[in-house]
């Protein structure tokens, strides 16, 4: 029943967020066309439900071709390669203000676990029967895991938090989970990158690539 007004909730709480928030939006794509160039959006493949790849949408923080320079694709605290804008943008989490457009097509929910990338922390297939519990509902923009230590969460602790947000969905939960993200962002301490992806939130620090 309520995954049904979830969907609802996504599509309407998404289209009201854009229309309120496109001057924010607008800001940040012009700041970053000053300081860096005119890539804006830059676009990722990740694992949605069901195994289903997708391109995730951010506002672009790094340097063009960051993969290609520096640490890789890995990033860290202090990565020369994160631009003035990209750090501010990261510490506000308004880089991911894109991703409405990937819950209004479809791809993503407002809250579920985070989606992870094709090749990290393991592969599709990798996945325990258990641990694929997480992928049967639309990843979200935040999740259960995020609002619980965020980047400083262990793989294995933060896709048991994702499991167990999938075994008790529910609108009050996902209200809960609501509210803790909005703490969790006006407590942008812990908004930045804080070690390597190795062991913590890869899809948060992996760095950037061409965009394509």
């Amino acid at each position: 029943m309520y995954k049904g007004i979830k969907r609802f909730l996504d599509i309407f709480i998404s289209v009201l967020g854009l229309l309120l928030l496109w001057p924010v939006m607008l800001a940040v794509a012009i700041a970053i066309m000053i300081e860096s160039g005119d890539e804006v959006i830059f676009k990722q493949e990740r694992v949605g439900k069901n195994g289903k790849v997708f391109k995730l949408y951010k506002f672009r923080s790094m340097i063009k071709n960051a993969e290609h320079q520096g640490s890789g694709v890995y990033s860290y605290k202090g990565d020369s390669r994160v631009t003035k804008v990209g750090k501010f943008i990261r510490k506000t989490s308004l880089d991911e203000l894109p991703q409405f457009l990937n819950v209004i097509k479809g791809d993503m929910s407002l809250i579920g676990p985070r989606p992870v990338l094709t090749y990290h922390p393991m592969t599709y297939d990798k996945y325990t029967p258990e641990q694929l519990k997480r992928f049967s509902v639309r990843p979200g923009i935040t999740g259960w895991a995020q609002v619980n230590g965020r980047k400083t969460t262990l793989w294995p602790d933060r896709i048991r938090y994702d499991v167990e947000y999938v075994e008790n969905l529910s609108f009050a939960f996902d209200v809960k989970v609501f509210f803790k993200t909005i703490s969790t962002v006006l407590g942008t301490e812990n908004n930045e990158n804080t070690q390597k992806t190795a062991v913590i939130d890869a899809e948060e620090t992996v760095a950037e690539g061409s965009g394509s």
